[in-house]
């Protein structure tokens, strides 16, 4: 493990936001969920897509908040531009649980 200083932590944003879309994506390499995911009025609404089949049904992602890192830049996966990562801890099959705060938080704010 290396080690990084603060400076380096704080300069990754990794920020909450709601799921307002999720749909199906099959026509990658490895079949996913587009997500629209609404940061609040400063960020916006960006997209990322996630294989997260293994675990979540695409209904069932509406209105649900998750952490994402919103400042890396822009990422071309097959013919989908994700604009946001969106952060998951591996299950016992190394499948994404994503991360969730325990109470509705505003969209946008960030991790410290």
């Amino acid at each position: 493990m290396s080690l990084i200083s603060y400076d380096d932590f704080s300069k990754v944003q990794i920020c909450v936001g709601t799921i307002i879309e999720a749909a199906e994506h099959d026509t990658l390499k490895k079949p996913s969920i587009v997500l629209t995911i609404d940061f609040g009025e400063k960020i916006g609404i960006k997209k990322s897509s996630a294989q997260l089949q293994a675990n979540y049904d695409s209904s069932k992602l509406l209105n649900k908040q998750i952490a994402a890192v919103i400042n890396f830049p822009p990422k071309q996966i097959g013919k989908f531009m994700s604009e946001v990562l969106v952060l998951g801890f591996p299950d016992e099959n190394n499948e994404p649980i994503l991360v969730t705060p325990d109470f509705k938080i505003k969209n946008g704010g960030k991790l410290f």
